[in-house]
């Protein structure tokens, strides 16, 4: 009874988890972007404020989309 169905190693129920984290680290991101949280990185450039906010929001959401519904796991 095992949760291994990967032939490299790596437990399905692993590979879950770290999906879910990396969600919830790409949509903080791109949260922490919009509220101008990495002001002193990006300084007068506004416009990347926006567009990488959006980005990595809507990146989370395809990884969230594709974590749920199975569409990358060929296991």
């Amino acid at each position: 009874m095992s949760t291994n169905n990967n032939p490299a190693g790596t437990p399905k129920t692993m590979r879950a988890i770290f999906g879910i984290v990396m969600i919830i680290v790409y949509i903080g991101v791109g949260i922490l972007f919009l509220t101008g949280f990495f002001a002193p990185i990006y300084g007068s450039w506004e416009w990347v404020r926006w567009v990488g906010g959006i980005i990595f929001i809507v990146y989370g959401i395809w990884r969230a989309y594709r974590q749920f519904a199975g569409v990358d796991s060929p296991y």
